[in-house]
């Protein structure tokens, strides 16, 4: 099982310095993927709940820096050549799947291969409003939206039609490095998300879930496989916990959990970043030692 670090693109982590410093740390002590997530927008008294929370609230302050995750993960790529890459997540139905095609593409070019690109639906109804996208309707814009990108990465000229998005006998270039088809990942906790992962995309990505939840989920979803006709071995599962320790570690692996996401936030002082990260890395990576 692999670990990942989710800690780039939000306050103190969205400095260029910060990136840097955590990114080439985190490459030389083992982590195997750095991920990035995304809000467009937030506001000051919401009243979509957040659901990735018990009391339906977003740790992050309004006003914090929140860096868009491609633009942060291309700066991270310039710096790196080893640790993959990854949006976790990016929220696909508030965005036009004509250049979010475009944007991912060249990441994965500029990254030499090294991008997977995490999607969600989003939750916040005062987001999609601000960004002129209704709210209803998002998981089928999101399934929809996926569908039109790949034509993109691996037809040219490429055309489409659907409910949301329409072309015809387009080039859009350059493609995905990996024989036109870029890693998908779908986040979310919800029966939905698994069932959207085990049926258009590549991997799941469960954002803070209780250690103790994580055998169900993946049962959910690895049911939702065989309903599809699809191995469940051909997904790839990464996880960040809400409360997890060292000590879960080979309960997840045993659960089919590919890869854990350590979700943190890097210290003030650019300077402390890399003793940071290789703290991590001796708690997860290397919790023997």
């Amino acid at each position: 099982m692999r670990v990942g670090l989710h800690a780039l693109g939000i306050g103190d982590g969205a400095r260029p310095e910060t990136i840097r410093a955590v990114a080439t740390a985190a490459e030389t002590h083992g982590f195997a993927r750095l991920w990035c997530g995304e809000h467009v927008v937030l506001v000051d008294a919401p009243t979509s709940r957040y659901p990735y929370a018990d009391d339906g609230r977003i740790a992050v302050p309004a006003d914090a820096d929140w860096l868009d995750p491609l633009l942060a993960l291309t700066f991270a790529a310039a710096v790196t050549s080893r640790i993959e890459l990854a949006s976790g997540v990016l929220l696909l139905p508030e965005h036009n799947p004509v250049l979010v095609a475009k944007q991912a593409a060249t990441l994965d070019v500029l990254s030499a291969g090294r991008f997977t690109l995490g999607v969600g639906v989003g939750w916040s109804a005062e987001e999609f409003a601000a960004l002129g996208v209704p709210f209803a309707g998002r998981g089928r814009r999101t399934d929809e939206y996926l569908a039109a990108m790949r034509t993109l990465w691996t037809d040219d000229p490429a055309s489409f039609t659907g409910e949301f998005t329409r072309f015809d006998t387009i080039r859009v270039n350059p493609k995905p490095l990996r024989g036109g088809r870029l890693p998908v990942v779908v986040g979310g906790n919800s029966d939905a998300a698994l069932r959207r992962a085990a049926t258009v995309v590549d991997g799941w990505y469960g954002f803070n879930v209780p250690a103790a939840d994580v055998p169900g989920r993946i049962a959910v979803l690895a049911d939702a496989c065989a309903r599809q006709g699809r191995s469940f071995d051909e997904l790839t599962v990464a996880v960040a916990l809400s409360d997890g320790t060292p000590e879960h570690l080979a309960a997840l692996d045993a659960a089919g959990v590919t890869e854990l996401v350590v979700v943190d936030a890097p210290p003030p002082a650019p300077e402390a970043s890399a003793s940071w990260v290789a703290e991590l890395a001796r708690t997860w990576i290397r919790p023997e030692q």
